[in-house]
């Protein structure tokens, strides 16, 4: 993502995590987690999104860490659908040193972080594209910022839709943009800072 991008690796319940870590410039005003997709289909902290997210969450003050998931880059363990990767998201907030952290996610991660905000009070939540029909999708707090693409043949905008009307939970739809927002980022990256400001 950046030059200034720090790797660490801390100690989870099934090996290393390996985590990259971006900082703002100045006293970070608290942390931001961000989870990548699918560690099957090809995700990784480095996914195009994620980074996105995390620059966006830089931006705005906060540190960003996005961790890679069991078997993915130098983190030790296998995948474990969704519960495993849940128990390392935690390990990751404890190691923040963040008692409320931001919470984002993007497809597979944005399903683990709705269960991951079951067990914590995060200060915020961001899911984009989030699968709610390949995970199980928790509730989530009522000023989440739930992101989708109009184009989306992925996670079905119809099957967001229907994971967040029982919650009156608002869904940005970014036409035109497809799973992975490609030509969108942009677009992503302004209406999460606009969310802040």
């Amino acid at each position: 993502m950046r030059a200034s991008t720090r790797r660490v690796l801390l100690q989870g319940p099934a090996g290393k995590i390996e985590c990259a870590v971006d900082e703002p410039e100045g006293s970070p005003r608290g942390v931001a987690l961000v989870a990548h997709p699918h560690p099957l289909f090809g995700g990784t902290l480095d996914n195009k999104v994620v980074q996105t997210l995390a620059r966006a969450f830089v931006e705005l003050g906060y540190t960003a860490w996005r961790p890679n998931f069991r078997g993915v880059g130098a983190t030790e363990g296998t995948h474990d659908e969704g519960r495993g990767e849940l128990d390392d998201l935690a390990v990751v907030v404890e190691r923040s040193k963040s008692t409320k952290p931001v919470l984002a996610g993007f497809s597979f991660g944005a399903a683990v972080q709705t269960r991951l905000a079951q067990r914590i009070t995060p200060e915020r939540m961001v899911l984009v594209g989030v699968a709610v029909k390949h995970q199980e999708a928790a509730p989530v707090p009522a000023d989440t910022i739930v992101i989708h693409g109009a184009e989306d043949s992925t996670v079905l905008l119809a099957d967001v839709l229907a994971w967040a009307q029982p919650q009156d939970l608002p869904v940005v739809v970014v036409p035109g943009a497809d799973h992975f927002f490609h030509r969108r980022l942009p677009v992503l990256r302004a209406i999460v800072q606009r969310a802040w400001k």
